[in-house]
């Protein structure tokens, strides 16, 4: 694939290959969105049009590919476990420590000193720094490439001052990098209740996206631009989509990031669609 505008990074990652691998997925195209340049001593400068990167998640960061299961060989349990451990790190190193997982970068501060209030289609949700610009490029592009099938979140989810992860694990919504879209919408039946409670999640479906009210759409515009579904994780969780991708590359020729405080504004969400309201089917007796 043809590398980005603004040429290829080295791989400073410690997972070595794996890394590489990633980074070799990674795609050049491009789509607009308006951002303000900063302002000096208080003059405003006129906006200046800044453009994302395509790029996928990084392999190395996917829950699937680093969580231990019994059955596994306990040299692969042993691989799995470091893998995981250097993905901490990585996360850590980039949007802050999240104690006591991983070591303390040079930025010691937690996730949370680096979060702030963004909108996404005019609901507000707080969010790492790193990754406004990215989501604003989600949304750009769902306006188009989504038209077909228009759909309007109520309610997101972004950063979290705990774990909801257990036996080791670490949630990406504590490094603010991962949106849940309407967790009373779209399912997670793999979760713990009351989310595996949800209606959908008895229904005999012949596909995940039969379990989500959201269009199947959204998905392949979130992964274009380094973000991770979790429906295809174990857990089906169908609502969340988490930053997988390299915060360094969410823009073309960025030389640092951008202010999320100095980016235009999106033009204002359509009246939203009425929600579907699927009729709740008999719950099976418990056993």
């Amino acid at each position: 694939m043809p590398v980005s505008s603004s040429g290829p990074r080295a791989v400073r990652s410690p997972i070595g290959a794996l890394w590489a691998l990633a980074a070799a997925c990674a795609g050049s195209a491009v789509v607009p969105w308006a951002a303000a340049q900063p302002r000096d001593h208080g003059a405003p400068v006129a906006p200046v049009e800044v453009r994302c990167n395509e790029q996928r998640a990084q392999a190395p960061l996917i829950r699937g590919n680093m969580i231990t299961k019994g059955r596994q060989p306990p040299d692969e349990r042993r691989r799995r476990g470091q893998l995981h451990q250097q993905a901490i790190q990585y996360r850590t190193e980039r949007y802050g420590y999240f104690a006591p997982f991983g070591r303390p970068g040079t930025d010691p501060r937690p996730p949370l000193a680096h979060a702030v209030s963004t909108r996404f289609f005019g609901v507000r949700v707080r969010l790492h720094e790193r990754i406004v610009p990215a989501v604003r490029c989600v949304e750009a592009e769902l306006r188009t490439a989504c038209a077909a099938a228009p759909y309007e979140p109520r309610r997101l989810s972004g950063i979290r001052d705990h774990n909801t992860y257990h036996s080791g694990e670490i949630s990406n919504h504590v490094y603010g990098i991962a949106i849940d879209v309407d967790p009373d919408r779209n399912t997670c039946c793999g979760c713990v209740p009351p989310w595996n409670d949800h209606p959908l999640c008895f229904r005999q479906v012949g596909s995940i996206f039969e379990r989500m009210v959201m269009p199947e759409c959204w998905i392949g515009v979130f992964e274009r631009f380094g973000f991770y579904w979790l429906g295809r994780d174990s857990l089906q969780d169908t609502m969340h989509f988490e930053f997988l991708g390299d915060p360094e590359r969410i823009l073309v020729g960025a030389a640092a990031p951008v202010d999320p405080a100095t980016l235009a504004p999106i033009a204002p969400p359509p009246a939203a669609l009425p929600a579907r309201a699927p009729a709740r089917p008999a719950r099976p007796p418990r056993r």
